[in-house]
């Protein structure tokens, strides 16, 4: 079963790259802007606070790793084999819910308080419904009935779409003919890792990498000398 197009073919080629583009050019420019400050050195903040940025950056690691797993693992149209494909479901399950919990407590609390304006920025709200919108529409994929016994939609659709991507030749047709679900999919996707240098969620990962690199570079002298 196919739906009609939602984009013409070459934009299905040209945002995803231009998505990619924004994500480094974004870091850069954040890490030249204030290195993730916030996030290297995070300041004193309260207990929600806190334990919303580790539920959120452990759950959406482990929804990321999944999927990555999956796209790697899968076949041309069928799911990982054997308990494989019931570790990652297993996976993405925890830390979808992980993920969630932890984006209520980072965005919820600011949203609904007298906060000063400069510190929500429209980029935060429209994080959030990408967020959800990710999220499910990761779960929907996950449990869509057309995908049981040997078919998997998601691998003859997304991951071939994302494959011909990263082997830089593309296949729009993959997608562009895909359930409205699908493509709707792709494109939170594309959204996500556009903007995702400019919201708050900027250092959930780039943040430590650079606590841990410059954790190094203090020890190396001391380990020369």
């Amino acid at each position: 079963m196919t739906s009609a197009p939602m984009l013409p073919p070459l934009l299905w080629i040209l945002l995803p790259y231009l998505a990619l583009v924004s994500f480094v050019v974004g870091h850069i420019w954040r890490y030249r802007r204030d290195r993730f400050r916030d996030f290297v050195d995070p300041p004193v903040s309260d207990g929600p606070h806190r334990l919303g940025m580790q539920a959120f950056r452990i759950g959406f690691g482990m929804v990321i790793a999944a999927r990555l797993t999956d796209m790697v693992t899968a076949g041309p149209n069928s799911h990982p084999m054997g308990a494989l494909f019931l570790i990652l479901v297993l996976v993405e399950f925890i830390g979808v819910v992980a993920a969630g919990i932890g984006a209520v407590l980072l965005f919820l609390p600011d949203v609904i308080d007298a906060v000063p304006h400069t510190a929500i920025t429209p980029l935060d709200r429209i994080t959030m419904p990408a967020l959800v919108a990710a999220l499910l529409s990761g779960v929907i994929v996950r449990f869509d009935p057309y995908s049981a016994g040997d078919r998997y939609r998601t691998a003859e659709t997304l991951f071939t779409w994302m494959r011909s991507l990263a082997s830089l030749h593309p296949n729009a047709e993959a997608i562009r003919h895909a359930p409205v679900i699908y493509q709707v999919r792709g494109l939170v996707i594309i959204l996500m890792v556009a903007i995702w240098p400019f919201t708050r969620l900027s250092g959930t990962f780039a943040g430590p990498v650079i606590r841990w690199a410059r954790g190094l570079t203090r020890r190396r002298p001391v380990s020369e000398s």
